[in-house]
């Protein structure tokens, strides 16, 4: 049953598993590996991004326009949590809930089961902060932090929807220290997880990477390169130009890795739960 609060209306989405990144080996994926499954307990979404008339009231103030920035965002999530009270709303009062952003995998498993609507040229606030990669990306929904230095901590993970074509979007960022046309936020009301955050394991196999890396680059560019001489008659070629063919196939193998690579195994939820805290996943 949806939850009418401070006259938003945020519908449930029953818990479940959503997987985020790919599994493709190519370097150009580096950013969006590995694949990894997200476990999101029960919560409620807003379907639809906050209005500018949700704005006015939330925020007070009387603007025609009102562009959102980090600031007027924490200054509406503070204020909703601290005024939530769970047993108004039959929620399970044995846990604490906020309000706020969703992080990536509460979205993603939220749009999944109830299609969040999205608006064309928009970039929707997450949770989150900015990261390379998903390693150390938490895995039971809850929101990840920077853990950088530098002028990326004062950005946040976004959703951005493409300009044209409906239903296309692509993780981005955007800044929280300043205002920015087109940015729109919506909220969920979530549990706050205690413990400590089950999260993708940071380090990858580096020495069988190394090895695979190897074996393709070999496989791909450097035996072709001293085959095709040979099969089209030019053996003389292969022994004089030897280093011109191992550079030449090298190089080739090298531009190979970035387009395709064996497909990366998935992180399990379960699998990193139950394995030791210093476990190497690829």
């Amino acid at each position: 049953m949806s939850i009418q609060y401070r006259d938003i209306e945020f519908t449930p989405v029953q818990a479940g598993s959503v997987f985020l990144g790919t599994e493709k080996g190519g370097w150009m994926y580096g950013s969006q590996r590995p694949r990894h499954e997200v476990q999101c307990p029960e919560f409620y979404v807003m379907k639809s991004v906050l209005s500018q008339s949700q704005l006015q009231t939330l925020l007070e103030l009387d603007e025609t326009e009102i562009i959102l920035s980090g600031d007027r965002l924490i200054q509406i999530c503070t204020e909703l949590s601290e005024r939530f009270e769970s047993f108004e709303y039959g929620l399970d009062s044995s846990k604490s809930w906020e309000v706020r952003c969703p992080s990536e995998g509460e979205w993603r498993h939220a749009h999944e089961q109830v299609q969040l609507e999205l608006e064309a040229k928009k970039i929707e606030i997450l949770a989150d902060g900015v990261s390379d990669n998903y390693r150390g990306a938490m895995m039971d929904g809850r929101p990840r932090s920077f853990t950088g230095i530098g002028p990326m901590a004062n950005h946040r993970t976004a959703i951005e929807t493409h300009p044209n074509q409906k239903g296309i979007t692509a993780l981005s960022s955007a800044p929280m220290d300043r205002e920015l046309s087109g940015m729109v936020a919506r909220l969920v009301i979530t549990p706050v997880r205690e413990g400590e955050a089950i999260r993708v394991p940071l380090n990858a196999d580096f020495s069988s990477n190394i090895r695979g890396e190897i074996f393709w680059t070999f496989l791909l560019g450097v035996i072709p390169s001293f085959a095709i001489p040979i099969a089209r008659g030019m053996g003389g070629y292969v022994t004089s130009g030897w280093a011109n063919l191992l550079f030449g196939g090298l190089c080739a193998g090298f531009v190979t890795g970035a387009f395709w690579r064996p497909r990366r195994p998935t992180v399990s939820f379960d699998e990193v739960k139950n394995s030791a805290p210093s476990g190497r996943r690829d």
